[in-house]
């Protein structure tokens, strides 16, 4: 995922051999793994989403409202992800995502959700790399996330400059441990899977230069 927040996340997918989705979820406030057991008060609502957009629910991990866009991604080849949150002065906040199609550099809006009983803008910043498919697990997969930006509400960009490599129970219960996090040129990285020996200890800070060219983007005109 390219864009996790404190309220969900946001990201790429592999699907199938075949299938490759853009993916949006926001959590309902209201802890469960069975979307059907959410009250109408803490349900997950649906603002506008992309033409293409499909929608509905998840569960399993929390539950909440979902989204995704099919979209044949490629290795290799860099994205661009938006992401907003905003309340709305009426004890909810509405999350917008927005992907960049590189081939016509353009915004795609995915879904823009509103979460009931939420009061507050982005927080809680993260990117994972998950393989979700045990078995696959012999094959390698990593991800480099590079010239990330926050823009605060008084509209100030500020860049990512630090990160903090953390694992999952997977890894914590040393079941595979072949998992590392750093920084590669003007990018910091995640790898796993494929059994490699190279170890990065978990709670490990990587911090890169603080310059670059924030982000040229008319907010205003975003669908």
């Amino acid at each position: 995922m390219a864009n996790g927040f404190g309220q969900g996340y946001f990201g790429m997918q592999v699907n199938s051999a075949t299938e490759r989705r853009i993916l949006f979820s926001v959590w309902s406030p209201y802890s469960t793994d069975n979307p059907s057991q959410i009250p109408a008060e803490d349900r997950i609502t649906l603002n506008r989403k992309g033409a293409n957009t499909t929608t509905g629910e998840f569960g399993g991990e929390g539950s909440g409202g979902q989204s995704y866009l099919k979209f044949n991604w490629t290795a290799a080849t860099t994205y661009k992800f938006l992401l907003k949150g905003e309340p709305d002065n009426n004890g909810s906040t509405d999350f917008t995502a927005w992907f960049n199609d590189p081939s016509t550099n353009t915004w795609i809006l995915i879904a823009s959700w509103k979460r009931p009983k939420t009061n507050t803008y982005l927080t809680g910043f993260h990117s994972f790399l998950e393989n979700f498919n045990a078995d696959n697990g012999f094959l390698g997969r990593s991800a480099e996330y590079s010239n990330q930006w926050v823009r605060t509400s008084a509209g100030t960009w500020l860049k990512v400059v630090e990160s903090t490599f953390t694992v999952d129970a997977t890894y914590s219960n040393n079941q595979r441990i072949d998992a590392i996090g750093g920084i590669t040129g003007n990018s910091f990285f995640l790898k796993n899977g494929g059994f490699f020996n190279t170890v990065v200890n978990p709670g490990t800070k990587f911090t890169q230069a603080g310059t670059g060219t924030a982000p040229s983007i008319n907010l205003t005109t975003l669908p």
